[in-house]
């Protein structure tokens, strides 16, 4: 997932600043719709990850499966999407942030046309790891284009525009894919993701030719692609303040995600909701993502670092207990408004530690991250699906509740000793 950043006057720690030697692109003229187009390109990338979420009963149902079983459709695309981070990131910068997204949307496509025919269940396995392998090219690589060509401190607000149409992508993938599991067939939404990843790969082709030189820039490097990718990563990983980010965030992935795709069936099983109705309750949790994204200046201005982190945990466990041991489904209802506005709160704080962790080569930062995140997610997915038959979804989602509680709280320990240790210097 991919939050905006805060404007300047959050305190970034003074060894993740950009070196005043780096050549960071700034204040760059960008041709009109060059940001929306990527927008809607991680609206598609939002649709295709949480898709299958609310399809789980459908699939177990029509392949024989447990619903263990069938979640690994969900867990395939994680891990691909996580490992592919290793390639887009110095692919991005090499050969070009924006022209790589667009590429990567025209391959998106093709794989998720591949979805929506597979013949088997194994078929539809392969298909999902091809899709989030080429998905990964597109929300992270967007952001460290962002980063690139828009200065610092008018940053915050493009991001936030940005966030808006993954958000509806998340919340538009859970709805679809539930009315599609009662009404339609399942492979029906994987036509239309298709359809709308082909006209935004045209759309960003076409702007990719009008991009400014300094928008297209490509940093040339020696040695075999191996090479220098391998240099990359291991220079972001150098930075201590970087590993302990890094973990973290696949701490996040593994109890924050590992839970939340099991959120509709376990409302589907519990409160005999239809499939359709249960996505609709879980998709406030975009709309919980979409209050942040308006309200981040505020937040920021009021809570900082540590009261971002320490409340989004609280937001998240408190929504995520509510989910698993109410006795009426509506309780649901703002316990995942409150469960999204809480994921971004604490998110947001790790990702503009990201976004700084290398300036001068931010495609491979920002690809760490997300790689870390989301093979979080598939660690976390797989867990809980040998898990579900010992503690059911109750037990899942109240795991996740304290897993995150858990991260959140390690984390503001960890930033609060960091400060004092920078002080002393």
């Amino acid at each position: 997932m991919a939050p905006p950043l805060p404007p300047s006057n959050l305190a970034v720690p003074a060894q993740l600043q950009a070196p005043v030697q780096v050549p960071v692109l700034t204040d760059v003229l960008l041709p009109r719709g060059a940001i929306v187009a990527l927008s809607v390109a991680a609206f598609g990338s939002g649709m295709s990850l949480r898709v299958m979420d609310a399809m789980l009963p459908r699939l177990a149902a029509e392949f024989s499966l447990t619903l263990g079983a069938a979640a690994s459709v969900i867990t395939v695309f994680a891990v691909a999407y996580g490992l592919a981070q290793l390639l887009f990131g110095p692919l991005g910068d090499r050969f070009g942030k924006y022209r790589v997204v667009a590429l990567g949307c025209l391959a998106c496509a093709l794989t998720t046309v591949a979805c929506a025919f597979a013949p088997s269940f194994g078929l539809l396995l392969l298909a999902r790891t091809l899709a989030g392998a080429t998905a990964a090219s597109i929300i992270p690589l967007s952001m460290a284009w962002i980063g690139d060509v828009v200065a610092y401190e008018r940053r915050q607000p493009v991001l936030a525009r940005f966030l808006i149409g993954q958000i509806l992508g998340l919340s538009g993938g859970v709805a679809l894919g539930g009315y599609a599991a009662d009404h339609l067939q399942w492979r029906t939404p994987f036509v239309l993701i298709a359809l709308v990843f082909l006209l935004i790969a045209a759309w960003l082709l076409v702007l990719n030719r009008r991009l400014p030189p300094q928008a297209r820039q490509r940093r040339q490097g020696e040695g075999s692609a191996v090479v220098r990718m391998v240099s990359e990563f291991g220079q972001v990983l150098a930075l201590p303040w970087a590993r302990v980010i890094l973990a973290t965030v696949f701490a996040e992935g593994a109890f924050l995600y590992g839970s939340f795709a099991f959120m509709v069936s376990h409302l589907h099983q519990l409160h005999t909701m239809s499939l359709s109705a249960a996505g609709q309750v879980v998709m406030l949790y975009g709309l919980g993502g979409l209050l942040f994204a308006f309200a981040a200046p505020g937040l920021v201005r009021r809570l900082g670092e540590v009261g971002l982190c320490k409340w989004g945990g609280i937001l998240v466990a408190l929504a995520f207990l509510m989910v698993a041991l109410a006795d009426a489904w509506w309780w649901s209802v703002p316990a995942c408004f409150m469960a999204g506005l809480g994921f971004y709160m604490l998110h947001n704080t790790l990702q503009i530690n990201a976004t700084q962790m290398a300036p001068e080569r931010r495609g491979a930062a920002v690809a760490a991250f997300a790689s870390c995140f989301f093979i979080g997610q598939s660690v976390g997915i797989a867990a809980n699906g040998q898990l579900i038959a010992l503690v059911g979804t109750t037990g899942i989602i109240v795991l996740g509740a304290l897993g995150v509680w858990l991260v959140s709280w390690n984390f503001v320990r960890l930033l609060r000793a960091k400060r004092r240790h920078d002080l002393a210097q």
